[in-house]
C-alpha cells in the first residue's frame, strides 16, 4: 500500500529527522577502505549465479533470472554489488537502480522482492559494509537506499518499515495434515472432497489463468494488478529455469485458484495467490497452498516462506499461521547518504487509493497498473 501512495502523491518518504542519525555510529567513518566494490550485471555475468547459489542462504529472489524479470519488465538498472577484500569474496547485494521522475531516482535491494538480505560469505565489519554501499549511492545521487533486511545497519538504527514473515518447515512430518490449524485440515479436506482438480503447470497458459484471476483479487483488495508483461516473465524467466510454477485448482477446465511459487535449492517463497470469488465456498485457495507445498515438498524442498504480511492484517496473518507457520519479523533498512540518517516509512495498508481501485473497471485497474508500478518498489 506503501508504494500506491507513492503514486498517487502521498510519500512516505518520512523528514530525515525521523531517523537515527549515524554520526555516532560511524557509517561514514567505517573502516571501509580495503574492501574494493564492484557492480555487475547478474543477467549477462554468469559468476554471479555461481556465487550467489553456493552461498546457503541463497533464495531465488538472488539469482540473475529474478533480476531477468524486474529488468526486463520494468527497466531497472542492475547495480548488483561484489565486494571483494584483496581479491577474496566478502559479500553480495543484489541491488536495482531505480530513477524515476515520479518517485525519485534510489537503490533497492530489491524492488518486488519481500525479503533479499545480502549475502555474506567472510567475517566483516558489516558497518564497513554498508559505508561502501552508501559510497555507492551517493555517487549515483540515490535518495535513498534501501535493504529488505536489517543486517547492514547498527543496533542503533531503526527499521524503516516490519512486516510478519512465515516460513513452514516441510520436513519431519509422518502425517502431512497434523501440523495444520484444524480449521484449515477441515478447508483442505473440503476442497479435497469438492471435486476440484489440482496441477502444478510452468505453462505460458497456466500463468494467464493466474493473471485472469490476479487481476479479479486485486480489484477486490483494491489494488491495481502488476502489468501482464511482469508475470509473463515470470513464466519464462523463473519458470522455464526450473525455478518455479503455478499450482492450479481447477473446475473441469476453469482455472479457479492459483498460488505462484518460486524455489532455489531447498527453499522456496509463495509469492502471488489469487481466486475466483464466485468458487470461495470449495475452498480453492487452501486447495492450490496444501497440494503447492506438497508439490515442493516431494522435489526435496525443506522450508516454503510464505511471503511478508502488513502487520495490519490480522486475516492474512491468521491465514498464513494456520499452515503450522513460523513466524518471524521481517525489517527493511533505508539511508540517505545526504543526511546520513536511516530514513523510516508508513506502512500505508489502506487509505482512499483502496476504494477508488475497487470501483475502477478491471481494463482501467489493468492499464493503471502498467503506468503506476514502473515507478514503484
Amino acid at each position: 500500500m506503501d508504494c500506491i501512495a507513492k503514486a498517487i502523491g502521498k510519500s512516505t518518504y518520512m523528514d530525515a529527522h525521523a531517523g537515527v542519525n549515524l554520526a555516532s555510529t560511524g557509517i561514514r567513518e567505517a573502516g571501509s577502505d580495503d574492501l574494493e566494490i564492484e557492480t555487475l550485471d547478474p543477467c549477462a555475468d554468469p559468476s554471479w549465479d555461481r556465487e550467489a547459489i553456493s552461498h546457503s542462504d541463497c533464495t531465488a529472489f538472488h539469482t540473475s533470472a529474478w533480476a531477468t524479470v524486474l529488468i526486463r519488465t520494468y527497466g531497472h538498472r542492475a547495480e548488483y554489488m561484489r565486494i571483494t577484500r584483496s581479491g577474496k569474496l566478502v559479500a553480495l547485494v543484489p541491488m536495482m537502480g531505480l530513477r524515476s521522475r515520479l518517485s525519485g531516482n534510489r537503490g533497492v535491494c530489491l524492488p518486488f522482492t519481500d525479503f533479499c538480505e545480502p549475502l555474506i560469505f567472510a567475517e566483516t565489519d558489516l558497518a564497513a559494509l554498508g559505508a561502501k554501499i552508501a559510497g555507492l549511492a551517493h555517487d549515483r545521487k540515490w535518495r535513498y537506499f534501501e535493504i529488505r533486511g536489517m543486517r547492514l545497519s547498527p543496533a542503533t538504527a531503526k527499521a524503516a518499515i516490519g512486516f510478519h514473515g512465515h516460513t513452514v518447515d516441510l520436513t519431519g512430518q509422518p502425517d502431512p495434515l497434523a501440523k495444520l490449524d484444524p480449521a484449515v485440515r477441515r478447508a483442505v479436506r473440503k476442497a479435497e472432497r469438492s471435486g476440484l482438480e489440482f496441477r502444478a503447470l510452468t505453462t505460458r497458459e497456466a500463468m494467464l489463468d493466474f493473471y485472469r484471476l490476479h487481476v479479479q483479487t486485486r480489484k477486490r483488495h483494491g489494488l491495481p494488478p502488476q502489468p501482464i508483461s511482469f508475470f509473463l516473465n515470470i513464466q519464462k524467466y523463473i519458470f522455464e529455469k526450473g525455478l518455479g510454477f503455478a499450482s492450479l485448482a481447477l473446475s473441469g477446465k476453469r482455472a479457479v485458484a492459483a498460488a505462484v511459487f518460486f524455489h532455489q535449492g531447498t527453499k522456496a517463497i509463495f509469492k502471488f495467490g489469487a481466486s475466483d470469488r464466485e468458487f470461495q465456498a470449495l475452498r480453492p485457495n487452501n486447495l492450490v497452498m496444501w497440494h503447492g507445498m506438497r508439490f515442493l515438498a516431494s522435489r526435496g524442498i525443506k522450508n516454503v516462506h510464505l511471503g511478508r504480511t502488513s502487520l495490519h492484517n490480522e486475516g492474512l496473518r491468521r491465514f498464513k499461521l494456520g499452515w503450522g507457520a513460523t513466524e518471524n519479523l521481517i525489517e527493511y533498512a533505508k539511508y540517505s547518504p545526504a543526511a546520513n540518517t536511516w530514513l523510516t516509512s508508513a506502512d500505508r495498508v489502506a487509505g482512499f487509493h483502496n476504494a477508488v481501485f475497487s470501483h475502477l473497471p478491471l481494463a482501467i485497474n489493468r492499464l493503471m497498473g502498467s503506468l503506476i508500478y514502473p515507478h514503484l518498489d
